[in-house]
């Protein structure tokens, strides 16, 4: 994050690769791109397939991390899962 920080703050970076667009940041990629966008920037990301893979994931840690807090870091990834699965079920 520091590092990142720094790049936004010097004008003279007109472009930031990264691998993959979570890298960047987990959301509201497309916030700092449109600010970057705004002032002559960019941002290049090398690898941009799978998005909906990346979806599916940015779920799965996001239900992981509200099951770690409600029910303990022992197993949130497992119950983050079925909740996936069972929402996926109801869905199809």
């Amino acid at each position: 994050m520091r590092l990142l920080k720094r790049l936004l703050a010097d004008p003279g970076v007109s472009v930031i690769v990264v691998e993959h667009r979570d890298r960047l940041a987990r959301f509201g990629v497309e916030y700092i791109e449109a600010a970057l966008s705004a002032q002559g920037r960019m941002v290049r990301v090398v690898d941009d397939g799978e998005v909906e893979d990346d979806l599916v994931r940015d779920m799965t840690d996001v239900l992981t991390w509200f099951c770690a807090r409600l029910y303990g870091r022992r197993a949130a990834r497992d119950r983050a899962e079925k909740a996936l699965a069972a929402a996926a079920e109801d869905a199809g």
